[in-house]
């Protein structure tokens, strides 16, 4: 996303009880610092540690890393939406972005948006349906040989793995009757499992097992499906009673999730394992490519890159379908736990094969697809249970209104900032007109120039953002990403 620049508007003074209006240190008009900028400053320590670890960057090249891939991830969202049936898959390398599509129209689009383009015979939707061609046909690819498929963008083609001799795998592909010349049947000593006795962040227990919270949602937490069928209970890390859980699925899918008891509140945090928290601030998908991280009881955190999408893995309890596949290790103890892209949730630990000695690959369910089918709300920086925004944004401390045309963004209030003498939570609630896409920033003020520390945009007209903060100058920035139209901000600070 491009954004504008724009400078310090003249201070306002408003009414006792609304947003008091002040001016911020003589380098006021210096330009904004990109979102995605933000993030990588925002990411934790131990992330960085881990990635400049298992990554072999610095941690200089790993806040790069962070904000590169937000930046790349987001155009590739963009494109992917434009190109429609042209698009055939989005990576990233250390060059850039590189967008897949079937023509050289399409290809024009590409470069315009800052990216590279390849020319390739297959869209992703033929790629997509080959894979659900397979997936139909799971029951003939024996695990034991066959131990999972998946979509590889970068070389258009679907990847079908096979232990040792390759003859049991290019029989399942000439079985489901899909066109051999986009298969790449390659040999693998994977062997997937899952990992039941895990922790993401805290653990937790089912009778004798062991497994992990993934992420905080409102009322509970979603995890791995394989931890547990819907009704069994479950304890805390410190052994009393927890919740239980409401809805299952596995194999075909693996993720779950716990409603858990007034004993227990979710936050929006992931636990670091160095006495400390990694605060979540969203679940925007990272593009295949992008530097992911895990956390886990058994082998801390981790770090290595999203290799592809909607793979599917042939567990020998089942065939799972709609997993990520990185090449982040894992371990036993591992399962259900959180995976991150900065601070954007990426999804739970399923399975894996091999070790953090010799190195493995590690699959994940997608948290969005968890938070859809069970119509849950994930838990986001701000945390404190805050009720949903009243409908159209009324019951703010203070409301404004404005027009935007696309790729344009303003400031309020009235194009300018507030001053928060306290800590506390900043909500601000977006109402845009149906058919566009407007998304919501709250930046603040570091002494030099305005940085992002929450955001929320979604492909829609509406947003929320509550973030807890401490004292200082804030301004929210509406941006329209596509489409024109009016529309109304609410604000709350401290």
């Amino acid at each position: 996303m491009r954004r504008s620049l724009a400078a310090v508007a003249a201070a306002l003074l408003l009414p006792v009880g609304a947003l008091t209006v002040a001016v911020p240190p003589a380098a006021a008009a210096s330009p904004t610092t990109p979102a995605a900028t933000a993030r990588a400053e925002a990411a934790s320590p131990e992330m960085l540690a881990a990635m400049q670890r298992d990554l072999g960057l610095t941690a200089d090249a790993a806040r790069t890393r962070i904000a590169r891939d937000e930046k790349g991830s987001r155009t590739d969202a963009s494109l992917r939406r434009s190109l429609g049936a042209a698009y055939a898959g989005g990576w990233l390398t250390a060059d850039g972005l590189v967008v897949a599509v079937t023509g050289t129209a399409a290809a024009e689009r590409v470069r315009a948006a800052g990216a590279r383009a390849t020319i390739v015979g297959r869209s992703g939707a033929q790629l997509d349906h080959i894979k659900s061609t397979l997936d139909r046909h799971a029951a003939k690819a024996p695990a034991e040989s066959v131990p999972g498929w998946y979509v590889d963008v970068t070389t258009n083609t679907v990847v079908v793995l096979a232990h040792g001799d390759t003859r049991a795998a290019t029989a399942f592909v000439r079985a489901s009757r899909v066109d051999a010349a986009a298969i790449r049947v390659v040999s693998t000593t994977e062997a997937p499992r899952t990992l039941y006795d895990v922790r993401g962040g805290d653990a937790y227990y089912m009778g004798g097992g062991r497994c992990s919270v993934g992420f905080s949602v409102t009322g509970g937490f979603v995890t791995a499906g394989h931890c547990g069928t819907t009704g069994t209970a479950t304890q805390g890390y410190n052994q009393v009673s927890q919740g239980t859980f409401r809805g299952s699925s596995f194999p075909g899918n693996d993720y779950a999730w716990v409603q858990t008891n007034s004993n227990w509140t979710p936050q929006p945090w992931v636990n670091n394992y160095s006495g400390g928290n990694v605060t979540v601030a969203g679940s925007t998908e990272a593009a295949v490519g992008a530097a992911i991280c895990r956390s886990g009881s058994t082998t801390g955190w981790r770090c290595g890159s999203v290799q592809a999408k909607n793979q599917t893995v042939n567990y020998p309890q089942g065939t799972v379908t709609g997993l990520t596949r990185t090449n982040a290790c894992a371990e036993p103890g591992d399962s259900g736990g959180s995976w991150l892209s900065g601070q954007q949730a990426q999804g739970v630990t399923s399975g894996g094969s091999g070790n953090c000695t010799s190195g493995g690959t590690t699959y994940f369910q997608p948290v969005n697809e968890i938070l859809s089918v069970y119509g849950l709300t994930l838990r986001t920086s701000g945390g404190g249970g805050e009720p949903p925004p009243p409908t159209g944004c009324s019951g703010y401390e203070a409301t404004y209104t404005g027009s935007i045309s696309a790729g344009q963004s303003l400031y309020q209030p009235n194009g300018s900032y507030y001053y928060s003498s306290v800590s506390g939570t900043h909500r601000g609630c977006l109402d845009g007109p149906t058919g566009v896409d407007f998304d919501l920033y709250l930046q603040k003020w570091n002494g030099s120039t305005w940085v992002d520390v929450a955001g929320s945009y979604s492909p829609g007209p509406d947003e929320t953002i509550s973030y807890n903060g401490t004292a200082g100058y804030y301004r929210f920035e509406v941006h329209a990403y596509s489409g024109s139209g009016s529309y109304t901000l609410g604000i709350t600070n401290p």
